[in-house]
């Protein structure tokens, strides 16, 4: 049976891209990125591919949008229509790994949060957190938000340097599995990633 994680975050410009990339590549699994929004930097399934993904494992996105803001609103300028029947889990041969825009409640349209399509998926969610300031209100939201429509939570994964109280108290209230923490990398290159993600995280919480 196909076993689907899907990656969202508690805001944008974190490092969940760089954490499905060391995710998919310790899992040997497929990637995807149902929407893309802004291509003139690169796309996330570019930067997964650099960062030791094999190219074959790369799914091709559902929608690739030209500006970098919420998907809702670069399909509005682009005057793109997302289909909400067109985000179904593609079909691969074994695991895969989904990775969300930005947070929880980024709109995939006006009418469709990412929160309420991850349920659609009913697929367990990994919420990569930082460790920055906070991170406590924005990752008990998240927990919220994905509680209120019963999307199942497998853990929290954090970015950063080590911020043991923080870590611990979104944990204990939250009632979520502390997954590890991937530090800021430098460099950060496949080889890097590789390692540290490998020390960092039990493949065991992600079966």
């Amino acid at each position: 049976m196909r076993k689907t994680i899907v990656v969202t975050g508690t805001d944008t410009d974190i490092g969940k891209t760089v954490f499905a990339a060391g995710l998919t590549r310790a899992l040997g699994a497929s990637y995807w990125k149902p929407v893309q929004a802004g291509l003139d930097d690169g796309t996330d399934s570019t930067r997964v591919a650099q960062l030791g993904v094999p190219a074959s494992s790369v799914i091709q996105e559902a929608y690739r949008l030209r500006t970098p803001c919420s998907p809702h609103r670069s399909a509005e300028l682009d005057n793109v229509i997302i289909d909400p029947a067109s985000l179904a889990l593609p079909q691969v041969t074994g695991p895969l790994v989904v990775e969300g825009a930005g947070g929880a409640l980024v709109p995939v349209t006006r009418e469709l949060l990412y929160a309420d399509l991850f349920a659609r998926w009913a697929a367990p969610v990994v919420i990569v957190a930082s460790t920055a300031l906070g991170t406590i209100n924005h990752s008990l939201l998240t927990i919220d938000a994905l509680r209120t429509r019963d999307v199942p939570i497998r853990g929290i994964a954090f970015i950063g340097d080590p911020q043991e109280d923080t870590e611990e108290t979104i944990c204990t209230i939250g009632k979520v599995r502390r997954l590890g923490r991937l530090p800021l990398l430098d460099p950060l290159d496949s080889e890097s990633l590789a390692a540290t993600f490998a020390r960092c995280f039990a493949m065991d919480d992600f079966q």
